[in-house]
């Protein structure tokens, strides 16, 4: 178990992302990924009020309503789930009135009192951002969160968001959600890896594995033919560069008997300030190896190996 920043969260080293639930996974089968990932320990869950809005027929709201459900049906003890605010097509932005409405309507969805960790998705520089910090701190003061954080901000408006509730005496962030990975390093550690360290925020990176490209599956940069809605995005990936990280997780993970998908994690984990990286699955075969990912402990060999094959990031990511 690890701690989420300076919250009382203490959640398994790997968080379950929501963003499929209602778009490549039906309910049935978010409901059976849900309690695969449960049974095997999991006991973190990712998503955003706008999963999946992208999805013809869709309006957003869709994967938290499935988790609300899902939450309904079991009643898991000592869940953390986390969701977002800001993108929702109804709830668009961060104004003081938006975030309350949004905020309402998740915890209508999910079907709970307070929702464990609520994230600013992304940055609403449209918006001063006291009048956002207040009202996340509203929210917390009020008991319909318990803890702040932010997603896809820069190193200076986190810096900012925190000077601000200091001053103002309202709940601090506990955690910060960067797109960070193995094929997409250089930003995420030259500014918000320091940050987090400084100010003790929990690190919980999303596109984890690259839009699952760094599950090996995709090995050449042709994704023709390839059912996956994401294939082109992993896809970019397979570039000389990207390739030999593959072979070096596969390498590694072969020493360890472990998969790919759970080495590439096992790295992830490993760096400064990280928590819990989000990894999404498409169906139940999957889960096994995000928590064995979770598990693995690489040698600091391992870990300086991977991170030396992987130091360039490739221009067109």
């Amino acid at each position: 178990m690890t701690r989420i920043g300076s919250s009382d969260l203490s959640v398994f080293p790997l968080s379950l992302g929501g963003n499929v639930f209602g778009w490549t996974a039906d309910r049935d089968t978010s409901f059976a990924v849900l309690d695969a990932f449960v049974a095997g320990g999991g006991d973190f869950i990712d998503t955003a009020d706008a999963y999946s809005a992208w999805v013809e027929g869709n309006s957003g709201g869709e994967s938290e309503t499935i988790i609300g459900e899902w939450l309904a049906s079991r009643r898991p003890e000592g869940l953390v789930v986390a969701t977002k605010v800001s993108q929702h097509p109804q709830f668009r932005g961060l104004s003081a009135a938006n975030v309350r409405r949004a905020a309402e309507a998740s915890l209508s969805r999910l079907g709970v009192d307070a929702i464990d960790l609520y994230y600013a998705h992304f940055d609403d520089e449209t918006v001063p951002l006291e009048e956002t910090v207040a009202a996340f701190g509203q929210l917390v003061e009020d008991g319909l969160v318990r803890n702040v954080a932010v997603s896809n901000y820069s190193a200076d408006r986190i810096r900012e968001w925190i000077e601000i509730a200091r001053s103002t005496g309202v709940a601090l962030p506990v955690a910060v959600q960067p797109h960070y990975n193995l094929v997409h390093r250089n930003e995420v550690e030259e500014t918000i890896v320091p940050l987090a360290t400084e100010f003790g925020l929990g690190l919980i990176p999303y596109y984890a594995l690259a839009s699952g490209f760094l599950t090996g599956k995709y090995r050449s940069a042709d994704a023709t033919g390839q059912a996956s809605p994401r294939a082109a995005g992993a896809a970019k990936y397979a570039t000389e560069h990207g390739l030999r990280i593959i072979d070096a997780l596969e390498e590694i993970g072969e020493a360890h008997g472990a998969s790919i998908t759970a080495t590439a994690l096992a790295w992830l984990r490993a760096q400064p300030a990280v928590v819990a990286p989000i990894a999404s699955a498409r169906t139940v075969d999957q889960v096994p190896d995000l928590l064995a990912g979770g598990r693995l402990e690489l040698s600091a060999d391992e870990v300086a190996r991977l991170s030396s094959v992987s130091e360039w990031t490739p221009a067109q990511v």
